[in-house]
């Protein structure tokens, strides 16, 4: 059996964010040592004493990289593999690992930008673009300013901004934390706390595909019964809304969209080698549950649940080691 990866996610309001002083930010071409979240995917980048050379440790793998000239940033490529390549450009990155590229690498507290955060009751919406803030303020639905922004607070656990509307203060804070819609159920990757003049409001933000990318999600249940002792069925949520895995005998693929209130399936199509009838007819019973999947969610130990209309559930957590 594979040892299983628990992340456990922790539900805060952003009202309790304590944010430090604001620290300084690193530049392109700067090192690129630290750790990073590329999506679900956890890295830590180091050098390698009297040699150019870095390493990338991931699940329970290492890469050593070295250096090739860019037109920005500080990349990095596999001796003899041009499809693995870390590409560095200040606090974010591009990880590729033999042709699949992850979600955008951040370090702790960063944020994937432009960064989307909106609220319901009443209704807002603001995007970060760079040095600027578009703002459809609560009340006002019908309008969007787009006005000047600057980040104050930048630590471990998220980002503070400030901006000024019509002699009015605003501060949009930011903190890493799992965040549902309080209308859809969506989740979110952040929990945001809006700010204009004397008024709070609370929403959440950012991509909600970093919260099922990165990941290879190993099946333990399928709607209540578990999985064939020593067989295997996987997830992988890819780039460009593709979807693979292991069914138990056969590899599959498929594409995926997030909707406002769940998932959709699309066509999914897998290889035909035949294996043993067990097998074979749990990897049915996977895809055929799979197909009709139209919820998605991540639970409070960190799993994930795709759930059917009629309540039958695929529940699967993190591998810590890559899919054979």
């Amino acid at each position: 059996m594979y040892s299983r990866r628990v992340v456990m996610l922790s539900v805060v309001t952003a009202a309790g964010l304590a944010l430090s002083a604001c620290s300084s930010l690193p530049e392109a071409g700067q090192p690129v040592y630290g750790e990073y979240a590329c999506g679900q995917l956890d890295i830590a980048v180091s050098g390698k004493e009297n040699s150019d050379l870095i390493s990338v440790d991931y699940l329970d793998r290492r890469v050593l990289l070295k250096p090739k000239v860019a037109g920005s940033g500080a990349l990095y490529v596999a001796p003899g593999d041009d499809q693995t390549r870390f590409w560095s450009k200040g606090e974010k990155a591009t990880l590729t690992i033999q042709g699949q590229t992850y979600p955008e690498c951040l370090q702790a507290g960063d944020l994937e930008m432009p960064f989307e955060a909106r609220g319901n009751e009443p209704f807002w919406h603001a995007t970060i673009e760079g040095d600027e803030l578009l703002l459809t303020r609560p009340f006002e639905e019908q309008q969007t300013r787009r006005i000047p922004v600057e980040l104050k607070t930048a630590n471990r656990h998220g980002r503070e901004f400030k901006a000024t509307l019509d002699d009015l203060p605003i501060t949009l804070t930011v903190a890493r934390q799992l965040c549902e819609d309080s209308m859809s159920g969506a989740q979110y990757p952040a929990q945001v706390r809006l700010v204009v003049g004397n008024e709070e409001f609370t929403g959440c933000g950012g991509d909600r595909q970093r919260l099922f990318q990165g990941a290879v999600w190993v099946v333990e249940d399928l709607a209540g019964a578990g999985i064939i002792d020593r067989s295997r069925i996987t997830i992988e949520f890819l780039e460009g809304n593709r979807l693979a895995g292991r069914a138990s005998c056969n590899r599959y693929t498929g594409t995926y969209e997030l909707r406002g209130e769940g998932v959709g399936i699309g066509p999914v199509a897998s290889t035909r080698m035949a294996c043993a009838p067990a097998l074979m007819n749990q990897e049915d019973r996977f895809l055929t549950l799979l197909k009709q999947v139209t919820e998605v969610q991540i639970g409070r130990q960190g799993e994930l649940l795709l759930s059917t209309p009629e309540g039958d559930t695929i529940r699967a957590f993190q591998s810590d080691h890559e899919s054979p």
